[in-house]
């Protein structure tokens, strides 16, 4: 899928669904975006701390909601489909086999000056 940035197409979360499972990519507004290498461990170190605390919460205080991370799709309509570092979904309809269907309660993003723009 390395050519998609080349081709001006608008991409739909049909033609995100064909692309290869070993490359990381979002769909935003129609356009592509390579998500490029695995993030640094400074980023994965302060993803696990988020997480964990969040977790703890939902499990303490028995909250029905389910905590997920990178790299489970969220599609929000047929031209937007992202993989936010951390979310919450509190409504268990927009849980899917293999996505979430539309817009989880809280996303968590952890930007790094290479993607800051962008996240």
């Amino acid at each position: 899928m390395s050519f998609a940035k080349k081709i001006n197409k608008k991409y739909t979360c049909r033609d995100y669904s064909k692309w290869p499972d070993d490359e990381r990519w979002e769909i935003i507004d129609g356009e592509a975006h390579d998500m490029g290498p695995a993030p640094k461990i400074r980023h994965q170190r302060i993803s696990r701390n988020i997480e964990v605390r969040i977790f703890n919460q939902i499990y303490e205080k028995k909250i029905m909601c389910e905590l997920f991370d990178a790299p489970t799709d969220i599609v929000f309509d047929e031209y937007n489909v992202v993989q936010p570092d951390i979310f919450i979904v509190c409504d268990k309809k927009k849980i899917t086999e293999d996505n979430i269907q539309g817009a989880p309660d809280l996303i968590i993003e952890i930007t790094s000056p290479s993607t800051e723009l962008r996240d």
